[in-house]
């Protein structure tokens, strides 16, 4: 069984960064997709961004130019490096793994972590 770990959640202004990990605990295991879905209050699940093994990347048009996605696949971990936030960023973070389809869809995600609140606010 595969436990993904997040960390790196909290409160910042607007204009400012953070960074999120997400971290697998079974180290054989190597998923094709990883990346992040965010929820904020009153809306639906979205997907932020993802990442194939290969590094083939897909972002929500909502933070591209702002937010930049990587993997160690060597360590199974995946970051989401995020500048320039806005108080519409506001939402629980949630990584995930799963084949390439859940980089577009949530259907396909096969694990998910706890998630990370991110606020954004002055």
């Amino acid at each position: 069984q595969v436990q993904l770990v997040e960390s790196g959640g909290g409160l910042v202004q607007p204009g400012g960064s953070l960074r999120l990990s997400c971290a697998a605990s079974n180290s054989i295991f190597s998923p094709n997709a990883m990346g992040w879905y965010r929820q904020a209050p009153g809306k639906e699940r979205e997907l932020v961004a993802g990442i194939s093994r290969g590094g083939s990347t897909n972002y929500a048009d909502s933070v591209k130019d702002r937010f930049t996605i990587s993997r160690d696949n060597a360590n199974n971990t995946v970051y989401l490096q995020m500048n320039d936030l806005r108080p519409e960023d506001t939402a629980v973070y949630s990584c995930f793994s799963g084949p390439w389809a859940s980089m577009s869809s949530s259907t396909f995600v096969t694990n998910w972590g706890p998630g990370t609140q991110v606020t954004i606010t002055s």
